[in-house]
């Protein structure tokens, strides 16, 4: 399974790197944002920043919502650097533009998943990745993980290459429970990921060598 981070926060990103475990990262509008990263010509340098830190993929979001706005702005995004995949949006539109780069043998990312229908569609299109958003869907009472898990099954079954990333993720145990689903790949918070080193065990565990080691060398 891969690991991409879910932010636009560079350090972060290099902290992610620096691990040796990072595949990629995944951005948006929001988390744009959130950095204070504005105007287009700012967020398109973000875009190659990000890509000089990370070797893997980059997802990088359309802000149209209308088939030849995002046509437009995926092709820009696309010719920006190798490693851009162009994050569109689960909309009627959304598909057919997602049909079209496939055609170009542009790579996009389907974002704001929900259903087992939309990944089909999308994945039908030609999308690199469908992103189903497990922790929004869990907010409204609906398991998150099992979308993943009906996901990767329909995939295998009819032999999709589309990889299934999921995406909105919320904790360490959620990353492990997309693992154990299939998920291809998992984006996630910095902390997410940090969190899975931790446990009390290992720690209480490190203490116990320590201290006898400093017992055998006083």
């Amino acid at each position: 399974m891969k690991f991409f981070i879910d932010t636009a926060n560079l350090d972060q990103i290099r902290e992610a790197q620096d691990l040796g475990i990072l595949d990629g990262v995944t951005t948006n509008p929001s988390l744009m944002a959130k950095e204070g990263i504005r105007g287009k010509e700012n967020i398109l340098q973000h875009y190659l920043n990000i890509c000089e830190i990370v070797k893997g993929d980059v997802s990088a979001e359309v802000i149209a919502t209308d088939y030849e706005g995002m046509i437009a702005e995926g092709k820009e995004l696309s010719l920006l650097h190798s490693q851009i995949v162009v994050k569109i949006p689960m909309i009627k539109e959304g598909i057919k533009a997602i049909k079209y780069f496939s055609r170009q043998e542009i790579r996009t990312n389907c974002t704001l998943v929900f259903s087992l229908g939309q990944a089909l569609l999308a994945a039908k299109a030609g999308a690199a990745y469908v992103s189903p958003f497990i922790g929004r869907l869990d907010d409204v009472s609906t398991d998150g993980v099992e979308l993943i898990r009906s996901i990767v099954d329909l995939f295998h079954y009819y032999g999709f290459e589309t990889q299934v990333l999921a995406a909105s993720i919320r904790s360490s145990m959620h990353i492990i429970r997309c693992a154990e689903a299939g998920a291809d790949v998992v984006t996630c918070p910095l902390q997410s990921i940090l969190g899975l080193i931790e446990h009390p065990l290992t720690t209480i565990g490190l203490e116990k060598f320590l201290s006898d080691y400093r017992k055998l060398n006083s």
